[in-house]
């Protein structure tokens, strides 16, 4: 691309509306968060939104107007966005050249170009930098958080070991004009507050992939988006698809600068093959969780952030293998309480592998961008889009909530008079799990007891009991056990949200059983709890 092209793309921030800042950005890491100029946890809770198809627009551009669907976003709780792009976007002279209007029409796409007229006139004649910036500062108006994500070189579907974008050296992925890519695209946004964060590259894979070449090229990469922007934090992925960052247990990355370094992994159900459905819900979600922690997880105990930059299941719900996988990753993210980018947002492509009009099954959004396609997802994931703890949280003692990842829920009573029941985890009770294992409401007398197979779960002030211990049991670390007289039981729900305890499910070796409902999790917390005085 040719010098006076790149300063045209830059001279495009003068037509645009600069989105307001979001409070005290930019932001930078403190040991293994991410905080604000005052120090206090900004916890991402991201979703992605393509931008690295064929077409090279925002997706759902022809469905709704880019300011709905930036509202969107904000209303289901999301922070901030992951926006893909592709390295050609700004390294390729002829698609440089396009306005949207021009993509659209040379990929066949009348039917778009009609939407996208209705819906978004103002960016349709634009071009691809100018519309990906306009989608940008929309999310600015509407407070939401960009991280720029370097998805692939060569726009179009992704991912593939042979699709020549995996790794360094690939048909279609030259490091120099790799750190040409994105140096500019640093630049081209630098000053624009929302955008808090760059991506290097999206799931490094493929035969050439190795260590040696991983650190020469990261860390370049890293440097050159430092030097063209610093006010954004830098975000590295690991190999085999982003599932693997063990390499730098023993070998720091090597920068000129700190405080803004955070690494990202993937996670997917079918990232284990279909384990999820063939085995033991217990036994899988123990074996992955310890792969994961010896993968990437062990990054938070060295203090280094850690985005989930991408996770996701099929939301029509019908999939055991999916299913069975969120139960434990939620259950996982909670415990860590880790940052997180969902996907994805897109309902809908205008053109994927060839086909118009694709239905995206793992999208939030429903086909035309105008609903959600699951909202009780969206209520599972609620409790995950605030911080538990971390800096300037602090606003109590350490407590437990119990999370019940199954629905996104918690474990609370509202008086003494009425059974424990899920509700908002914003509204939980704190917890004391004692080197006794008793379960106990922090500053009461309070422990919670089981009555026996079917019968709910009551809070009694007689804590020596055998049935007010509270073993955490199976592979998964996710059942809450318990003994009434000869029966071993543990924690439940009922079909009328009610806590119990039944018998235990899925210990053994079987895979047909579906432990999610008695699958619960001790999470750490500092938020303020809403009930626990009303009961002291």
């Amino acid at each position: 691309m040719g010098s006076s092209c790149f300063f045209s793309f830059l001279s495009v921030l003068s037509l645009l509306i600069i989105s307001p800042a979001v409070t005290a950005l930019p932001l930078h890491t403190s040991s293994r968060w991410i905080v604000d100029e005052t120090g206090q946890r900004v916890k991402l809770a991201c979703v992605n939104w393509v931008t690295h198809l064929e077409v090279l627009v925002a997706e759902g551009l022809s469905k709704q107007p880019v300011d709905a669907i930036s509202k969107r976003i904000a209303s289901m709780g999301f922070n901030c966005v992951r926006l893909t792009w592709p390295l050609y976007l700004v390294t390729n002279d002829s698609l440089a050249s396009l306005t949207v209007r021009q993509s659209f029409q040379n990929l066949g796409l009348s039917e778009s170009i009609s939407g996208l007229q209705a819906n978004n006139p103002s960016i349709i004649d634009l071009s691809l930098i100018q519309a990906f910036q306009a989608v940008v500062s929309s999310l600015g108006a509407n407070k939401v958080m960009v991280i720029l994500d370097n998805h692939i070189s060569k726009p179009g579907w992704c991912c593939s070991s042979s699709d020549g974008n995996g790794f360094f050296g690939d048909q279609y992925f030259n490091p120099d004009l790799w750190i040409q890519g994105l140096t500019r695209m640093a630049t081209i946004f630098n000053g624009m507050p929302n955008v808090i964060g760059m991506s290097l590259r999206n799931e490094l894979r493929g035969p050439r992939q190795n260590v040696k070449d991983w650190y020469r090229y990261m860390q370049g990469g890293a440097e050159a988006v430092h030097s063209a922007n610093p006010d954004v934090l830098v975000i590295l992925s690991g190999l085999g698809f982003d599932k693997d960052l063990s390499f730098i247990r023993n070998q720091p990355v090597n920068l000129t600068f700190t405080g803004k370094l955070v690494y990202e992994m993937h996670w997917y159900g079918f990232s284990d093959g279909k384990s999820w459905e063939s085995g033991n819900p217990n036994q899988v979600c123990g074996r992955v969780v310890n792969n994961m922690m010896r993968l990437s997880g062990y990054l938070l105990d060295q203090g280094w952030p850690l985005l989930v930059s991408e996770f996701g299941m099929d939301l029509r719900g019908n999939s055991v293998n999916d299913n069975r996988f969120m139960d434990c990753f939620l259950g996982w993210a909670a415990e860590l309480d880790l940052d997180f980018a969902l996907w994805t947002l897109v309902g809908s492509y205008y053109l994927r592998e060839g086909i118009v009009g694709v239905n995206e099954y793992y999208g939030v959004l429903d086909w035309n961008w105008s609903g959600t396609r699951n909202s009780t997802f969206l209520q599972r994931i609620s409790a995950l889009q605030s911080p538990f703890q971390g800096p300037g949280l602090s606003e109590t003692s350490l407590h437990k909530v119990i999370f019940h990842p199954s629905t996104g829920l918690c474990v609370l009573r509202k008086t003494m008079l009425d059974p424990l029941t899920l509700g908002p985890c914003s509204a939980s009770d704190s917890w004391k799990y004692t080197p006794q294992k008793t379960l106990s409401l922090r500053g009461t007398y309070f422990c919670l007891q089981a009555e026996g197979l079917g019968r709910p779960a009551r809070l009694s002030i007689i804590c020596t009991d055998p049935n007010s211990k509270w073993d955490i049991i199976s592979d998964s670390k996710m059942h809450l056990s318990s003994t009434v007289g000869k029966d071993s039981v543990c924690l439940d729900v009922d079909p009328n949200n009610i806590i119990v305890t039944n018998t235990c499910k899925c210990l053994d070796t079987g895979s047909t059983c579906d432990p999610g409902s008695q699958w619960f999790k001790l999470v750490d917390s500092t938020r303020s709890p809403s009930y626990a005085e009303s009961l002291r």
